[in-house]
């Protein structure tokens, strides 16, 4: 997949495109079925198979809603949808004044003259052009004057598969990390530097990794006890991860901590993927450090249980 910063720099292309829009936060089920579709229509009509998408996400820009949390990074995402193996990934800047493109702009200066359009994939209830005034009958309107097609996914097959990012979102701040993956394409990750902390999980016999998330949209799972996996150099990693404060040693501030069981090195600064598999439990304040240790050996316990289903 070739990804493209911009859809200026996607001009002067010599071949012709079939398309699909969206944020495509999460590419949940519900999206795979729309990039499937896309993928083998462009690969039996001789097309390339093209994502546009935006970042900001529209309502950062248009909503000033800071609070939104979405289920990937950028890079997460480029990664999620290079896999499913697309031809091209156009990511264009999101801003107010391009928010402001008439229906007819977008569709003939973006989609055809640039993109080279000749189909658009889209789902029922699409609307684009300033104040998304427009829907999919205006889409293929204009198909019929500017020459390309628009295939619609209708309502009764996207809604086969009842899922939504919103849905992901809240099963995830619940703690229902089955729920989430089980709408996914993927078991939910978080990506982020290994940065020091205090050194307390390795005086209680479990050392961790501290993960920093430098993006701060990125949303984080309730605070609890997870069973996670890392592919590191190539080999994979199981693990026990706490998203917390760490209240038995009084901790101040929130930490994503990941213990490794059979990992042996030097994680600092390195930039890591973690895929959580499961929830153990919330996050408890013990009344000793001895106590935790013990609590801390049966979530082990419990997480190599579950790995070894």
């Amino acid at each position: 997949m070739v990804t493209v910063q911009g859809i200026s720099q996607f001009s002067d292309i010599s071949f012709q495109t079939a398309v699909t829009i969206g944020t495509f936060d999460g590419v949940h089920l519900g999206h795979a079925k729309i990039l499937e579709r896309l993928i083998n229509n462009a690969k039996s009509e001789g097309l390339k198979s093209t994502v546009l998408t935006f970042f900001p996400h529209p309502r950062m820009v248009l909503q000033k809603d800071t609070d939104i949390k979405l289920l990937n990074t950028l890079d997460e995402k480029v990664q999620i949808l290079d896999d499913m193996g697309l031809d091209y990934l156009i990511i264009h800047p999101f801003t107010k004044d391009f928010s402001r493109l008439s229906a007819t702009e977008f569709v003939r200066d973006i989609l055809v003259n640039s993109l080279k359009t000749k189909k658009i994939i889209i789902g029922y209830d699409h609307r684009f052009g300033r104040n998304r005034n427009a829907n999919i009958q205006d889409l293929i309107a204009f198909g019929n004057t500017l020459d390309f097609e628009v295939e619609e996914i209708p309502a009764q097959e996207i809604d086969e598969v009842s899922v939504s990012s919103t849905k992901i979102r809240n099963a995830l701040l619940e703690g229902d990390i089955a729920t989430a993956n089980s709408y996914l394409t993927y078991p939910y990750m978080l990506t982020g530097t290994i940065k020091k902390g205090k050194g307390l999980g390795k005086q209680f016999g479990f050392p961790t990794a501290n993960l920093h998330i430098a993006e701060d949209y990125k949303l984080i799972p309730k605070n609890g006890v997870y069973v996670v996996k890392s592919t590191m150099d190539g080999v994979e990693y199981f693990g026990m991860m706490n998203i917390g404060y760490n209240p038995t040693v009084s901790g101040k501030e929130k930490s994503i901590e990941v213990n490794f069981f059979e990992f042996e090195g030097d994680l600092y600064d390195k930039k890591i993927q973690v895929n959580i598999l499961h929830r153990i439990r919330d996050e408890h304040k013990f009344d000793s450090v001895t106590e935790l240790q013990e609590q801390l050996k049966k979530d082990k316990k419990q997480s190599l249980l579950l790995i070894s289903k």
